[in-house]
């Protein structure tokens, strides 16, 4: 029943995806955008994919930072191969990577999972910050235009969807205390069971993954991969306006402004973010005056390039991880 549920929950969010991808390239002149995209400088998007793998590379370094204070030393190249199982894993199931890449690494080099939870935990809130401020830094420059796509491409159609949202906060809020009223009666009444005693081993593993990021060695290490990632994601989105005759024009505040929209629409719980991508991107390049054609292909020329990418870097890791790394312990002595 529950892996029947799995399936339907993806082919669903398959589904939403493609309803998206649908209304962006509905009434376009398809035979149009292709033609650009074969005429397309393609060295433009080269580039952004060899900077997209530094970013990659950058993200690998600092999961292994994280996981070190733990008193685990993992291989670089198990955590880079983890890190592509999981971004391959997430195009065919939305939020299955971050499970994905600590399955992988804690089978390769013997890492408690719980522990490796933690700190992808840490990570995807430290990526969090760093998005909030891209959003800050582009609404410095271009505050009317992010101010106004966003009220009207994200909080306008969220609100719509929840409806009253003050009564969703009332739910959510009674749900926690319920939760911690009944987690400390089964804690106190059943600490014992076998099923409880793993719970709270679980927990305290996961505990210790999140804490990580206060022992770190080096925290400035970390704060450079972390501005390093982002620094890159903005670049591999800049140096594609190149790609194209129409884009080539637009500015570095304007690649900010689309990386920006364009991270938000990654982070949508569909497969590789098809058709949420598209159509935010698509959206955020019209605004510069440019027509929805212009945008469409750029938002189809980066898109495809970056899933090629990850899913030929990710096939390439799954393989290396389960037929050609052999298991060790990673343990400090």
């Amino acid at each position: 029943m529950k892996s029947l549920t799995s399936i339907l929950k993806t082919l669903l969010f398959l589904v939403i995806g493609g309803g998206l991808l649908w209304h962006t390239f509905k009434n376009q002149d398809l035979s149009l955008i292709v033609s650009r995209i074969k005429n397309a400088d393609l060295s433009w998007v080269a580039l952004s994919i060899f900077v997209s793998i530094a970013a990659l590379i950058s993200r690998a370094m600092r999961w292994k930072q994280l996981i070190e204070p733990l008193g685990y030393k993992p291989r670089l190249s198990s955590a880079f191969n983890a890190v592509m199982f999981g971004y391959a894993a997430n195009m065919a199931i939305p939020r299955l990577g971050e499970v994905s890449r600590c399955g992988a690494l804690s089978k390769s080099d013997d890492i408690p999972f719980e522990k490796l939870i933690g700190t992808v935990i840490i990570e995807r809130t430290c990526d969090v910050i760093m998005l909030v401020v891209c959003i800050l830094l582009s609404a410095l420059f271009e505050f009317e235009l992010l101010g106004g796509f966003l009220s009207k491409h994200i909080f306008n159609p969220i609100i719509n969807a929840v409806g009253n949202s003050y009564l969703l906060g009332v739910l959510l809020i009674v749900f926690l205390i319920a939760f911690m009223i009944a987690y400390r009666l089964i804690i106190k009444h059943y600490h014992q069971h076998p099923f409880i005693v793993k719970l709270k081993s679980f927990l305290k593993g996961l505990l210790d993954g999140l804490v990580a990021v206060t022992r770190l060695e080096n925290k400035w290490l970390f704060v450079f991969h972390s501005l390093f990632i982002w620094a890159m994601y903005f670049l591999m989105t800049y140096v594609c306006f190149f790609a194209l005759p129409e884009t080539s024009g637009l500015s570095p505040m304007a690649g900010l402004f689309i990386m920006v929209i364009g991270a938000i629409g990654m982070t949508a719980p569909v497969q590789g973010g098809i058709g949420v991508y598209h159509l935010l991107v698509s959206e955020g390049i019209i605004l510069y005056g440019l027509t929805p054609d212009d945008g469409i292909t750029f938002a189809t020329l980066v898109h495809s390039g970056q899933t090629l990418l990850l899913v030929l870097l990710g096939g390439i890791s799954m393989i290396y991880l389960f037929f050609f790394t052999k298991p060790i312990s990673s343990k400090m002595s």
